[in-house]
């Protein structure tokens, strides 16, 4: 794995990067099928599966586990970079910025928290001046979470194709822009 040495901490979480031996703990918030609906993608099927995406798509300097202080359990992962394959209407260089946590841990303000650290990092140590995301309709938390760090909707809706049978799932888009005090609102 790449030499990621940067780790973000909050009151309650630390993010840190990934560990091939998350696998075992990766696998068992990523099986579920609602965690994986939600953001995106299918359900990991093995750990085998989430030591290999562990190796490959966690394997960067911009995407973190997310823990708990508290227990020192990965509750999640959070990131940004290259704009994703679900046609994100993302300017040149717009990286894009993503999250999810295990069931167990929804709405209990972990993304928020994560986000607003990783924002912090971003607008402090980076030359990026905007970022994209975007929320599934049908999963408004993330939208919310996303607008209390600063995220503005856009107004734009795009389509994920991948997973769906070819019908599209609407995404809401969103997007933040740095100014003097390091975000829009």
């Amino acid at each position: 794995m790449k030499d990621n040495k940067i780790q973000l901490e909050t009151e309650r979480l630390l993010l840190r990067p990934w560990r091939v031996s998350d696998a075992t703990v990766l696998y068992k918030l990523a099986s579920d099928a609602e965690v994986g609906t939600n953001a995106g993608w299918p359900p990991h099927s093995s750990e085998e599966e989430s030591r290999q995406i562990i190796s490959t798509v966690f394997n960067n300097p911009t995407t973190w586990a997310i823990v708990s202080r508290a227990s020192n359990e990965v509750i999640g992962a959070i990131g940004y970079g290259p704009s994703c394959d679900c046609n994100l209407p993302a300017k040149n260089d717009e990286p894009t910025v993503g999250y999810w946590l295990g069931k167990a841990y929804w709405n209990k303000g972990y993304c928020t928290e994560a986000l607003q650290a990783l924002l912090a990092h971003i607008w402090q140590h980076t030359t990026i001046t905007s970022l994209i995301s975007g929320h599934f309709v049908d999963n408004p938390a993330s939208g919310r979470v996303m607008e209390k760090c600063g995220f503005r909707p856009t107004g734009e809706t795009c389509y994920d194709v991948r997973l769906y049978q070819g019908i599209g799932r609407p995404i809401s888009v969103l997007r933040i822009e740095k100014n003097n005090r390091g975000y829009s609102i």
